[in-house]
């Protein structure tokens, strides 16, 4: 079938239902084509990806090596399942080259089809292991206001935002959200160090719920559907010895911080402390192709595989094609040196931001972590009063409509994880674009045209 551009909206508006778009919106950017960090519509107007998907294109759009990885693959083995005794080579050997540069001890893997899958998995994960053990009252999950653990029933409890509760409830019950590390709003912490606020109020909730009843504490290193919201240096490893000391699990969620975003392959190096369970997706494969990854620590694992094995499955655990094109994506990863480049040149765009953005008063801060960077709106800078939002005239959609650069709302930020090859001068051009945009932009929300 041959569809022209107006076929292809037409189409679309009638039989594809898009998440957090309402039907009453008729506009579609259709894409066609990507090669680098560049996207094309079917209309042939040129983008520039300051997104990376949804945070996975680390090594850019249009490898063709790794399509040619997929039909070698598929012609050999294009599935089988994994379940029982049965397994296959490419998830063998994915596995080994996870564990050889996850943190120790983290040796185990269990493969999902993407975040979601696996932070349900890991919830459950959790629960299963301190069941095993006989604390079969274990069962609270500790998580976050703004954390966003994918849509499903138990990473969508964890979830802290209210959009995805309402009209789903009742949610999946024994959950408890704290307050999220968000430095830059110190109101939150009634002027008291972060940490020690955070911390404290950790170790009251673990008082209040007992920690005989406590499971685990999930949550994203860096926080980023919420804001890209990085923590102090010193949080992870104080959240960490307070669990330590109750027996409670840490679960990182590193579906959008794993294989490169910030750095190191996981967060959990960025941040020097070594959860129980690491959740990842997204990068590990650019998006090629859906596959998902927990990274389980080996005492966890050795409760898990007693008796009859850890019940629970997905039909594509250890999909070899997936797991195939993993392999050869993080084999570019290691080869174009694309870590240390993330540090780099999101040091570089972090720069440019801050050198074009940082006189605006509807800036309030630019903040990094390599390749993960966020833009926060406000509508006075003194009091740090967020910036309102026009529904129909958003800053992103500004951007991409007269510039073609795509970044992404969230939280009142506007946040960026371009590709990890990124070139320096695609990055002047997304700080470029942003200025241009942002400098017309009033503290009531307004834009002004161009």
């Amino acid at each position: 079938m041959t569809l022209d551009t107006a076929d292809l909206a037409r189409l679309d508006r009638a039989h594809i239902i898009h998440p957090y778009l309402p039907g009453s919106a008729t506009e579609r950017v259709v894409m066609t084509e990507g090669a680098g960090c560049r996207l094309t519509d079917s209309e042939g107007r040129s983008y520039l990806d300051a997104t990376g998907g949804l945070w996975l294109a680390q090594v850019g759009h249009g490898r063709t090596e790794l399509a040619d990885v997929a039909h070698e693959q598929m012609k050999k083995l294009e599935y089988f399942t994994s379940f029982w005794e049965f397994s296959n080579d490419r998830a063998i050997a994915l596995a080994a080259r996870l564990a050889s540069i996850a943190p120790d001890p983290l040796n185990h893997v269990y493969f999902t089809s993407g975040g979601s899958e696996g932070n349900e998995a890991a919830i459950k994960m959790a629960r299963y292991y301190h069941h095993r053990r006989g604390d079969t009252d274990r069962t609270w999950i500790l998580a976050r206001d703004k954390a966003y653990h994918g849509i499903g029933y138990g990473g969508g409890s964890a979830t802290g935002f209210p959009l995805y509760h309402e009209g789903f409830a009742p949610m999946m019950p024994h959950v408890s959200h704290l307050t999220p590390p968000w430095p830059y709003r110190t109101d939150l912490y009634g002027g008291e160090d972060p940490t020690d606020f955070l911390v404290r109020e950790l170790e009251e909730r673990i008082a209040e719920i007992g920690p005989q009843n406590i499971a685990a504490m999930i949550g994203e290193p860096i926080m980023g559907v919420g804001g890209m919201l990085v923590p102090p240096a010193d949080y992870w490893p104080r959240v960490r010895e307070v669990l330590d000391r109750h027996g409670i699990l840490l679960i990182f969620d590193e579906v959008v911080t794993a294989y490169g975003r910030v750095g190191e392959w996981f967060a959990a190096q960025y941040f020097d402390v070594t959860p129980d369970i690491i959740v990842t997706a997204k990068g590990i494969t650019s998006g090629y192709v859906p596959l998902g990854a927990l990274l389980v620590g080996d005492h966890v694992a050795e409760v898990l595989l007693r008796d009859h094995g850890f019940p629970m499955g997905y039909t594509y655990n250890g999909h070899p094609v997936a797991t195939a094109v993993a392999l050869a994506n993080l084999d570019i990863i290691e080869k174009e040196g694309l870590l240390t480049r993330a540090t780099g040149l999101g040091a570089t765009l972090h720069a440019e931001l801050q050198s074009q953005l940082g006189d605006l008063p509807v800036v309030g801060e630019v903040r990094s972590v390599g390749m993960m960077l966020a833009v926060e709106l406000v509508a006075d800078r003194a009091t740090r009063t967020p910036l309102p939002l026009n529904p129909d005239r958003m800053p992103h959609d500004v951007i991409r409509r007269e510039t073609g650069v795509i970044v992404r709302d969230s939280a009142h930020s506007l946040v960026l994880s371009p590709p990890l090859i990124m070139t320096e001068a695609e990055a002047k051009e997304v700080a470029a674009a942003l200025r241009g945009v942002l400098e017309r932009t009033e503290p009531t929300g307004e834009i002004r045209a161009a």
